[in-house]
């Protein structure tokens, strides 16, 4: 049965993030389905295309390449790691930047003091943060280049790395508390594969609905140790009635704070929430 009103809620919300871990399909690979998703049932719930910064010639080669470019250009958005170059990032929006068949949404890197750099690439640019005095600087710093109306949203990882130990649920509220409290619009990144929270078949992943629900309420003026119980709930159908209780304002002021996700298995989330009555059965495209 569809649920009403969650339009708003998973419109254009899942960022499809194929090639990266652990993923890791090849570029032409990940163009190609993208491309093929763009037509497909999903299409209205998919972001754009997360690319490696490195791949922006190769992209731009296989945007040319496939006829369905020439009258909608290939969505995407440039990528580099944490701890990565700036100028790596500068340059990919450079070289795609008057590409017809290309169109960058936004630059993405992490957090650093040489990272406004970026901003002279007059894109949107997402920032992804750390944890403890790193998150605390990270949001400032985001917060007063928005007071200076630059285009920029926060990101923080939701999924375990070698180098990133999943955050539980303790610290992705604390995420949210501190992020909604400097009134930044945020992304997330890796591990929300499934709509409810997972703790079966190996590593915990943080839910979608969960995340959904949280913001909801960070927004209302929760505090990070209630927002952390949210997110530890594994209970789905109480997760989906509190979301189907929300005003299409309310569901529209959580999707102007939580603005998308990254995920590389972009279909999993869509087919949870289809096979959950949120989203419809069939759509027709163009």
């Amino acid at each position: 049965m569809s649920r009403t009103p969650f339009a708003p809620l998973f419109d254009r919300l899942v960022d499809d993030a194929a090639v990266f871990p652990p993923g890791l399909a090849e570029l032409d690979v990940a163009v190609r389905e993208h491309l093929d998703r763009r037509s497909g049932p999903y299409a209205a719930h998919l972001g754009p295309l997360l690319v490696p910064a490195s791949s922006a010639a190769r992209l731009a080669t296989l945007a040319a390449a496939d006829p369905r470019t020439a009258e909608h250009p290939l969505e995407v958005a440039v990528v580099v790691r944490p701890g990565s170059s700036v100028q790596g990032v500068v340059d990919a929006v450079g070289l795609l930047r008057d590409d017809d068949r290309v169109l960058v949404t936004a630059a993405e890197l992490g957090w650093s003091h040489e990272w406004r750099q970026v901003l002279v690439a007059e894109v949107p640019v997402v920032v992804e943060v750390g944890l403890g005095n790193d998150q605390a600087h990270g949001l400032d710093d985001i917060a007063a280049a928005v007071d200076e109306e630059h285009d920029v949203t926060a990101k923080f990882r939701t999924g375990a790395t070698p180098t990133w130990a999943w955050p539980d649920e303790a610290l992705l509220g604390a995420f949210l508390d501190a992020v909604v409290l400097h009134g930044l619009r945020f992304k997330l990144t890796g591990g929300l594969h499934h709509a409810v929270r997972d703790s079966h078949g190996g590593e915990p992943m943080h839910g979608l609905l969960n995340v959904l629900l949280a913001t909801h309420e960070a927004l209302h003026g929760a505090e990070a140790h209630e927002l952390a119980g949210v997110l530890a709930r594994h209970d789905t159908e109480v997760l989906v009635t509190a979301l189907s209780s929300l005003s299409t304002d309310d569901a529209e002021r959580v999707r102007e704070s939580f603005t998308a996700y990254g995920c590389c298995g972009v279909l999993d989330p869509l087919t949870e929430l289809r096979a959950l009555g949120l989203i419809p059965a069939k759509e027709s495209h163009p």
